[in-house]
């Protein structure tokens, strides 16, 4: 809310008044008016001679709001949004406006009269603010509003309307208002020396904050008249900033906080910086695109002659092709991790073709702001050269149902981000062969090119050892770290673990117990021994792998339930040293929950580093990072690239768990389901990310609870906070109908669900007929969240189909077997010449040798 707005009543103007109003209102001018960059607001009083066409282009040109009649008002909703519109009243048609109307404004501007008796009547605005609640309402009477008239309107969320003609530079007198009366007048110290906090920040560069001050109504009238920064200082009164430094201030905007008792200076810095240490800012020096700026700037001035920078600020064309690579890898980027790297070389090539043609951070900002105004929406057609070339047709999934808000079947439904959320829908029964089988088929994994790009990252590891963990941490994970590795103990005495909720903490303490029970009952003790044949004696017994390397995604996430899964198993199999590796948060610690885990399993280490870096750190060993045998996790394309390359390097000696791919479910219903349950078992996967796979199988369920199926997932989607990348992949899921439960089984069976679970009639019945998943989950009160989280079984299971071929974590991954064979004397006379005939059959003589020479043949 703004403590007053100027209305423009006059042609001319006094452009030094001008200047003064638009640093601390929005200015009104009527809508034939030229605008003007001061200029936000636009009054229309006539409806006959404006029509809706020209509000649009008085938005698109720049104005943030416009005021226009009730009529208008009606011709623009659905158009226009509400944010940008404002409703132009009388007093006595306000009964008149309707709940469609009202909800399409974002405020109202009451006009009042000396004639109709109401004038400044603050009884009368206060019952049309509870109309119009929520909304801004602005008041605009013949009379020269006081400054106590002000403060009551502000009372009640209403400002008022002041013309031009009745404010002044100078002093309030019975006919003008001081700009700085008016402005100030509803504004309220609460300090005992009335003085009012003022946060300084720089508008030139992404509203950074400069400092905190205070300001007094003299050294706030002052700034407004003169455009420059005043404040006051506590010991010497009214401060004059740069006035002795030259780091003088010029004012943007005055702004006044939602209490009404602190300020805000929006300000262009001039000189070494706002703060007395010559700093940019009093909070330390710039960061992010700010210092980019000023580093090239810099540069520009300074870089050597023959340098890479000078180079592309003097080589046009070695500067457009840097431009035009790193946007065609931008564009080809998949993973967060990937879009954020390269869009932050393209940024600064970008800022170096600026900074070379002098256009500022703001100027951008400015270009992007009158971007942001438009209504009118261009068509979004790309320049023919940047469209792809045709290429001959592809093969097509099987035609998919469509979904039951659309009449037109297709593979692949255009993706309405307003529409339903639904999935696709397939009948088994009328596809073929060929089209079954790319049902079963996941998103190709391009690890040929992710491992491309990891492998500089595992090099440098593996050259640099700490050096390149600590370079690579700080920029990928923006964290400098003094030490990439923590010892024990990480709870209760390490700073994080201090606030570890107590409740989380006791969750944690019953998964852990349940897992650790249900691991403890895995593993391999008492060895296995069987006598083939009298005096043969064949032995299997199990011991720990002695090093491995845990990866706990984290970062912004915090994931203690991975941290138990991969712990647990590696504690129970009595490994001799556990590392955890986890991604640090901003500020380098861990979270307390993670440490809290490590500390129950049992960790010798944790490695503060993620990504691809942490894999090599724990792959190759470094200064202070031990080196393993076996890595575990799951981590996004990054990390699992560098598994599947550390793995394959024979230098490196270690194994990994499995590959990974997006999280899966399958869902088996049949007509004992409860749709509620199924669909918030489907989007428990879902909303993993948006390339999550989500099937759900339909047995011989009827169209009338498919429907409610899909009316539950719909619902339930739209009430989750991640309700975006849940859309994308319920769009992207299928429903497969199939006629009975064996056919179901089958297809599940051939698909290998990382998760399955059965909403079926005597669901237990139908475990026996899984034979490829990575865990199941048996009847209605069975979710997959309970084994993710606490029910006992492992959560870190195969997905893209390796179910088939790979087990999830358990005991024995941590676990390897070794065989013995004990041979007595007989027994030897019993199976050595077995063994000579096959080794004289394959010409191996020594290994015949090593038998006859025993037995004397």
């Amino acid at each position: 809310m703004f403590p007053f707005l100027a209305l423009l009543d006059s042609e001319s103007v006094d452009e030094e008044l001008l200047l003064a109003v638009s640093r601390v209102a929005p200015v009104i001018a009527r809508s034939g008016s030229t605008p003007e960059s001061t200029i936000r607001y636009f009054l229309v009083e006539d409806s006959t001679s404006t029509d809706a066409n020209e509000i649009i282009t008085l938005l698109d040109n720049g104005a943030d709001k416009a005021i226009v009649p009730l009529s208008l008002a009606k011709s623009l909703l659905g158009t226009v949004p509400p944010h940008r519109l404002l409703l132009l009243l009388d007093v006595a048609n306000v009964s008149a406006v309707s709940d469609s109307v009202r909800n399409a404004v974002s405020g109202v501007l009451l006009k009042t009269s000396s004639s109709s008796g109401f004038g400044f009547d603050v009884d009368l605005v206060h019952s049309v603010s509870r109309f119009f609640v929520g909304a801004a309402v602005h008041v605009l009477a013949p009379d020269l509003p006081t400054p106590s008239i002000i403060r009551k309107l502000a009372a009640v969320g209403a400002s008022v309307v002041i013309p031009f003609s009745q404010l002044t530079l100078g002093s309030t007198s019975q006919t003008m208002i001081s700009i700085a009366d008016a402005f100030l007048a509803p504004i309220v110290s609460d300090r005992s020396d009335g003085l009012f906090p003022t946060v300084v920040s720089s508008d030139p560069q992404g509203k950074r904050s400069l400092g905190l001050v205070y300001s007094s109504c003299e050294s706030v009238a002052e700034s407004i008249r003169t455009g420059k920064g005043v404040y006051h200082s506590r010991k010497h009164g009214l401060w004059r900033k740069g006035e002795t430094s030259g780091a003088t201030q010029d004012v943007v905007r005055i702004r006044v906080d939602c209490d009404t008792d602190a300020l805000e200076f929006s300000v262009v810095q001039h000189g070494a910086g706002f703060c007395h240490l010559n700093r940019a800012s009093c909070f330390g020096d710039l960061d992010g695109l700010a210092a980019l700026e000023r580093t090239l700037a810099l540069r520009l001035v300074d870089a050597p002659q023959g340098s890479y920078t000078r180079r592309l600020f003097n080589d046009e064309e070695l500067l457009k092709a840097k431009i035009m690579e790193e946007a065609d890898e931008l564009c080809r980027a998949k993973t967060k991790e990937e879009v954020a790297f390269e869009a932050a070389d393209l940024i600064y090539f970008t800022l170096t073709r600026c900074v070379a043609a002098g256009v500022s951070i703001r100027d951008i900002e400015r270009s992007l702001d009158k971007k942001a105004m438009k209504i009118s929406r261009r068509p979004g057609n790309a320049k023919q050269q940047w469209l792809p070339k045709a290429e001959p047709p592809k093969a097509e999934l099987p035609k998919a149902e469509a979904p039951r808000a659309s009449s037109t079947p297709s593979s692949k439904p255009p993706f309405d981000r307003n529409g339903p959320i639904q999935m696709q829908t397939v009948d088994i029964s009328a596809v073929s062969l060929e089209d079954r089988a790319k049902l079963l088929k996941r998103p190709v994994l391009r690890s040929d090119e992710m491992i491309a790009k990891v492998k500089p990252i595992v090099d440098d590891v593996r050259a640099r050892g700490d050096s390149a963990l600590r370079e690579l941490t700080a920029k990928f994970d923006k964290v400098q770290l003094d030490t990439p590795l923590l010892l024990p103990p990480f709870y209760p005495l390490a700073p994080e673990a201090q606030h570890l909720d107590p409740a989380v903490r006791d969750a944690i303490d019953a998964a852990y117990s349940n897992v650790y029970k249900f691991h403890a009952a895995q593993i391999d003790g008492a060895p296995l021994v069987v006598e083939t044949m009298p005096g043969v004696t064949c032995t299997r017994f199990a011991r720990p792998i002695a090093r491995v390397g845990l990866y706990v995604p984290g970062g912004t996430a915090v994931l203690p339930s991975t941290a138990l899964m991969l712990g647990v198993p590696a504690q129970v199999a009595g490994c001799e040293k556990i590392v955890m590796a986890t991604p640090p948060r901003a500020d380098g610690s861990i979270s307390p929950e993670v440490l809290y885990v490590a500390h129950k399993v049992g960790a010798h280490a944790i490695l503060r580093a993620g990504g691809a870096q942490a894999v090599a750190a724990l792959a190759y060993g470094t200064e202070t990072v031990p080196k393993v045998d076996k890595i575990f996790g799951p981590g996004n394309q990054w990390v699992t690239a560098a598994k599947m390359l550390v793995q394959n390097d024979t230098d490196a000696l270690v194994s990994i768990d499995m590959p990974a791919g997006p999280s899966e479910v399958l869902v088996i219903a049949d007509d004992t389901c409860n749709p509620a349950f199924v669909a918030a078992d489907l989007l428990s996967q879902a909303e993993h990310g948006i390339d999550s796979q989500v099937v759900l199988v339909a047995s011989s369920l009827s169209e009338t609870m498919l429907a409610e199926v899909e009316k539950e997932v719909d619902k339930q989607a739209h009430a989750l906070g991640r309700v975006d990348i849940v859309r994308e992949s319920v769009a992207k899921s299928l429903i497969v109908k199939t006629q009975g439960t064996d056919i179901a089984m089958e297809f599940s069976n051939d698909y290998a669900p990382e998760h399955l679970i059965l909403h079926l009639r005597d669901a237990p019945a139908w475990v026996d007929h899984v034979k490829n998943a990575g865990s199941v989950f048996v009847g209605p009160y069975s979710p997959e969240s309970c084994g993710d989280y606490a029910s006992g079984t492992n959560h870190t299971l195969p997905t893209n189909g390796y179910a088939r071929q790979f087990s999830g974590v358990n005991t024995q991954s941590f676990q390897k077997h070794i065989t013995s064979q004990e041979v007595t004397m007989e027994g030897l006379q019993t199976l050595g010449p077995i063994v000579v005939t096959l080794a004289d059959c394959e010409g191996l003589q020594a290994h015949a040798n090593a038998v006859r020479i025993r037995l004397g043949m």
